[in-house]
């Protein structure tokens, strides 16, 4: 995976939490209902947890409220130290999506929260591919982000974003790798996953994946 983010990622990390919690008018449609987001994901989380993508550890915290043990990657070196000093006995250690170290049972349950599209479409199969290696049988992938139903969906939350001069916003839909729930649907299927989606804001699904047996 590309490390092109970390440097905006290291830049951000300091502002991260007012960003989610609607200081940004731009986008406060994207992190809407971000509390009740996190509890989703968390609900549906199990067992031994992989987080990818743990940023300032905000779901890291009602993972380990749940008492899960709960292992976080993280690629920035500014959101892992927020995220270790607000909670200082986490595991959080470096990594992303496709390189991460090796953990010496199988996982559970891999979650992430706002990360996944920052992978190209080829980057998420070589994901999901790899987690069926690391998942235990009936294993889950459970994510939250911003995903669309089609391309069409897609296209019209760029042009909104410029009609209400978020422009920032549609820069972002338009360069970074937001996919489609059949894209997903499409990938997940063909690795033995059974899928199910549950739109929580007008930008962000839940993506539940269970390991077929």
């Amino acid at each position: 995976m590309s490390e092109q983010f970390n440097g905006l990622f290291d830049a951000w990390a300091v502002s991260y939490d007012n960003t989610v919690h609607g200081s940004d008018v731009e986008y406060r449609g994207v992190f809407e209902n971000y509390e009740e987001i996190l509890q989703k994901i968390s609900d549906a989380t199990f067992s031994f947890v992989l987080e990818f993508g743990v940023g300032t550890g905000n779901l890291t915290k009602k993972l380990l409220e749940k008492r899960l043990e709960v292992v976080g990657i993280e690629p920035s070196s500014n959101m892992r130290k927020i995220a270790q000093q607000k909670l200082p006995d986490a595991k959080i250690v470096k990594g992303n999506f496709l390189s991460f170290p090796s953990q010496n049972k199988k996982i559970d349950t891999i979650a992430s929260s706002y990360a996944f599209h920052h992978l190209t479409e080829w980057e998420k199969e070589q994901a999901i591919k790899l987690y069926t290696k690391i998942l235990n049988t009936r294993g889950k992938i459970v994510f939250g982000d911003t995903i669309f139903e089609n391309k069409k969906k897609h296209e019209e939350a760029i042009l909104q974003a410029k009609s209400n001069g978020y422009y920032r916003l549609a820069e972002d839909l338009n360069t970074e790798y937001y996919t489609t729930i059949p894209n997903l649907k499409r990938i997940l299927q063909a690795y033995g996953f059974t899928t199910h989606f549950e739109q929580l804001n007008s930008f962000v699904w839940l993506m539940e994946a269970e390991l077929r047996g």
